[in-house]
């Protein structure tokens, strides 16, 4: 299990996120999604505490 502050590659970000790792590309790409990630070289790692608030600030709750 990882930690809420270690780094997660694309794939293990897109299956907690629910989408594929290149909707992930197209977002940071776009700049559509505002999802912190983190270079590491040419490497993108997401620290899962950021993409849990994330997912976090784009719950909706119908009034």
């Amino acid at each position: 299990m990882i930690a809420n502050d270690e780094l997660m590659h694309e794939e293990q970000t897109a299956a907690l996120v629910g989408v594929k790792p290149t909707t992930l590309q197209q977002w940071r790409w776009s700049g559509k999604y505002n999802l912190p990630f983190v270079k590491v070289g040419r490497l993108v790692r997401y620290r899962k505490s950021d993409v849990l608030k994330w997912l976090e600030s784009r719950t909706q709750t119908i009034a």
